[in-house]
């Protein structure tokens, strides 16, 4: 595996190592032991899979209590995938990170507890695929609105309204939210 370091030093780009033949392709998607030698020590409690159609966007959402690091990937198409730094105390606070995942790059993005984080579908479908560190609380989740001018995402899809959960709709600006010390 491959660790690319990104603009927020905690955020990674991890590129697996792909064995390909005419047969297809095989790579570990996760393996703790090679992980922890390249610095990534890190457990998970839950696995989770989304399917979305195009310009669906999930997110931004964060837990603020129970914090979740997401070892995060694309099985089926293409998504652009976004983690903003809500940690009060960071010198990247309110800054965000944003990378291209999908089944052809076969890339997964490290996000660290402390982030909101958010997707928008980019191909005709999407099937994204994460880890967590924590479990989910639905009483200690919210979510950051994915337009906020402060935070001015570049979701890469102009023109286009992206289709959105209520939760999303009605997400909180970043300087009316709660976030981490």
């Amino acid at each position: 595996m491959n660790i690319i370091d990104t603009s927020i030093s905690d955020i990674k780009i991890i590129e697996p190592c792909v064995s390909e033949d005419a047969r297809g392709f095989f790579y570990e998607s996760w393996n703790q032991r090679s992980l922890a030698q390249l610095g990534l020590d890190i457990g998970f409690v839950q696995d989770n899979h989304s399917r979305s159609l195009r310009y669906v966007l999930r997110g931004l959402h964060y837990q603020i209590r129970h914090p979740q690091g997401k070892l995060v990937r694309v099985i089926v198409g293409e998504v652009f995938d976004v983690a903003v730094d809500l940690r009060k105390s960071s010198p990247t606070f309110g800054q965000w990170v944003g990378a291209v995942l999908s089944s052809e790059n076969k890339k997964m993005l490290w996000i660290p507890p402390g982030f909101a984080h958010g997707f928008i579908v980019r191909s005709e479908v999407a099937e994204f695929l994460y880890k967590t560190t924590d479990y989910w609380y639905a009483e200690y989740e919210r979510t950051l609105l994915w337009n906020d001018p402060a935070l001015a995402i570049n979701w890469g899809v102009s023109g286009e309204q992206p289709i959105l959960a209520e939760k999303d709709r009605v997400g909180l600006l970043l300087k009316d939210a709660e976030v981490y010390p």
